[in-house]
């Protein structure tokens, strides 16, 4: 049974990556971007705690319409942003939330996952990441840009993704083919206040999900006491 934590996992791979994986010259181009992004206080302007969430109706993998404020009636809402199923750092994120389902479920909570992919590429991250909740095409990126956490890449970037493989207009659609969202994780309550936010400009980081567990549990604690 693997117990380390998300948190672990991505260190791990990031140690991985940068050491043994990715040549000096394209690291220098993924870090002068990360960088920036910290430079210009891109997470800072994200919506934060005691913000109103906005509402959005978008797509899952099924081709039902998931809307936000709907869902907030049955409990909290967890949204964990990524970037892509073509981010390693993404879906051993996702898995790691994946791992904790029952006891969100169990906490009343509900998650979702939202990325700027077309569906069809959203219903394959959720086939290779085995995820059992709904996985959302922000196709666009409206809802990310209503969260502050949209941003656009520089070119070098851009064309270091494309000689990957990973050009944005094939996985997200013309109108997503230069931005993404930062990855960042969001826990909405009923009134559709945001509870918890966790926004990175470094990609290779995110919210742990034992920690947000720990808030939404703590919720129903507090529901209980009041």
């Amino acid at each position: 049974m693997n117990t380390l934590t998300t948190t672990a996992e991505l260190a791990a791979a990031r140690d991985y990556y940068r050491t043994r994986c990715i040549p000096a010259a394209k690291l220098k181009i993924m870090d002068a971007a990360t960088a920036a992004l910290v430079a210009a206080g891109a997470a800072q302007s994200a919506l934060a705690i005691g913000d109103t969430a906005p509402d959005f109706i978008l797509p899952d993998v099924d081709g039902h319409s998931v809307r936000l404020y709907s869902a907030l009636e049955h409990g909290p809402v967890v949204l964990v942003f990524y970037r892509g199923g073509w981010c390693p750092y993404c879906n051993l994120h996702l898995r790691g939330f994946q791992r904790l389902l029952a006891d969100f479920t169990a906490a009343g909570a509900q998650l979702m996952a939202i990325s700027p992919q077309l569906p069809d590429n959203s219903l394959t991250t959720r086939e290779k990441d085995e995820l059992a909740f709904p996985v959302l095409s922000d196709v666009g990126l409206h809802t990310a840009r209503a969260l502050g956490i949209a941003f656009e890449l520089p070119q070098p970037l851009l064309k270091l993704y494309a000689d990957a493989g990973h050009t944005l207009a094939k996985s997200n659609g013309g109108t997503g083919a230069t931005e993404l969202p930062m990855p960042a994780t969001f826990v909405i309550l009923p009134d559709r206040t945001i509870a918890f936010a966790h926004v990175e400009a470094d990609y290779t980081r995110r919210a742990e999900p034992l920690e947000v567990l720990k808030l939404v549990q703590s919720l129903n604690t507090h529901a209980l006491h009041a």
